[in-house]
């Protein structure tokens, strides 16, 4: 794991002159690779790298009930996890604040950019005297190292996982089949991405390293889909004016492509 400790006011000083301690450009992001299936027991699974960032995320699926409120419905759940490995400031234990924003974030991108029909996961709907069963969705997302940007790696990596899945057969008695690939693909009818953006110095970038992230004063999370927006996540102390925020979005629609097109 690579990090560079730096003062924010240095930091704030080099955006100021309009660079980056990297070299890159304000709208520009390290290095993206993107693996998909590299999980053999998962019904899908991806491995995502943005620069020295590294997360990898597993599907997997499960029959279960539908909730009463949505009958009629599959289920959808993200987790994320913060290995100890990934950075000396994660812990063992429950997932943190962190660990919970991220999977939040995921998740929402995810689920409001309606390219999950929860309805065509539903094997037989809950009624009266009947439990129903529908298929659930669990991503699994792990951070291996943590440089920064983890919300933007990680929902690359839950998008492409989910783009790799095969949903298990079922054997005579309603069980999925487990020891073998399912011979039919979930289905995604598009690809959804988180972009963030952060706020240094009055100045707008995206793909913040660990390092940038110690001079921050605000960042905004925004969730696209080919057809525009589909969630925002405001973070950081400091505040962003409305003109700063359209920009934000205009240049997530922007580098959201970008991204779409390194997903195979």
């Amino acid at each position: 794991m690579k990090m560079i400790e730096m003062d924010a006011d240095l930091l704030r000083g080099i955006t100021a002159k309009g660079k980056r301690i990297d070299s890159r450009k304000f709208d520009e992001y390290r290095k993206i690779e993107i693996e998909p299936g590299v999980i053999t027991s998962a019904e899908g699974s991806a491995h995502v790298k943005i620069g020295d960032t590294e997360v990898i995320a597993g599907v997997k699926m499960d029959v279960g009930e539908p909730f009463q409120d949505t009958p009629d419905e599959g289920v959808l759940m993200v987790n994320a996890e913060f290995l100890p490995l990934a950075s000396p400031d994660f812990e063992s234990g429950p997932p943190s604040e962190n660990a919970i924003e991220v999977a939040r974030v995921v998740d929402r991108t995810i689920r409001e950019s309606k390219v999950l029909d929860f309805k065509k996961l539903c094997i037989t709907p809950l009624s009266e005297g009947e439990k129903g069963k529908v298929w659930m969705l669990f991503v699994d997302i792990d951070v291996i190292d943590n440089a920064g940007n983890l919300i933007d790696a990680a929902c690359l990596a839950a998008t492409s996982a989910l783009m790799n899945t095969k949903i298990p057969d079922l054997d005579e008695n309603g069980k999925p089949i487990y020891d073998k690939r399912g011979s039919k693909s979930l289905e995604i009818s598009g690809k959804p991405v988180a972009t963030t953006f952060v706020k240094i110095n009055g100045t707008i970038m995206v793909d913040a390293m660990l390092t940038e992230m110690n001079a921050v004063d605000a960042l905004l999370t925004v969730g696209t889909i080919e057809k525009g927006v589909s969630a925002l996540q405001k973070g950081g102390t400091g505040g962003l004016t409305m003109e700063e925020v359209e920009t934000i979005i205009d240049m997530a629609v922007k580098k959201g492509d970008e991204l779409r097109r390194l997903l195979k």
